[in-house]
């Protein structure tokens, strides 16, 4: 049953489609599978940021990107089981700030360790982190304009 607020939950459905492409294209790019489209040329450098070699591309043997893709897969699953499990749907406006809070965060922190560490930033992570926000504010939105 379609809620009078649910078309946020539906714009956070559509965008994880491109999180998932991009977490995706990042991941594969850090096993080494594809070349990187962005070249290094000062702050724009996708290989320092989370190339193969890059040394924060991993949290220990888990590439960031595989975590930003299994982010992205959770929020996607939670709305879309929503419609099978009742429990999901009648908490799926907290559920959707926590995970998207979750994503936010881990983006926030990787945005600073590019700019500030790293010195360089990759435009496929500032995308990720564009799109995470987005879905975190119409999280916050959601949930603030609940009924009931």
């Amino acid at each position: 049953m379609t809620k009078p607020f649910d078309w946020p939950t539906r714009i956070i459905l559509l965008l994880t489609v491109p999180g998932l492409l991009v977490a995706y294209y990042l991941w594969l790019f850090h096993e080494g599978s594809l070349v990187a489209s962005c070249t290094g040329s000062g702050w724009d450098d996708c290989g320092r940021v989370s190339g193969p070699d890059a040394p924060y591309s991993s949290i220990g043997p888990v590439p960031v990107a595989l975590i930003g893709f299994i982010g992205y897969a959770i929020i996607f699953l939670v709305i879309w089981l929503k419609e099978w499990l009742p429990w999901l749907d009648d908490n799926l406006p907290e559920l959707l700030v926590a995970f998207t809070g979750l994503g936010f965060l881990f983006s926030l922190a990787l945005t600073l360790l590019e700019l500030f560490v790293i010195q360089a930033i990759c435009r496929y992570c500032v995308v990720s982190a564009v799109i995470m926000t987005i879905m975190f504010l119409l999280a916050i939105w959601q949930l603030r304009h609940q009924e009931g």
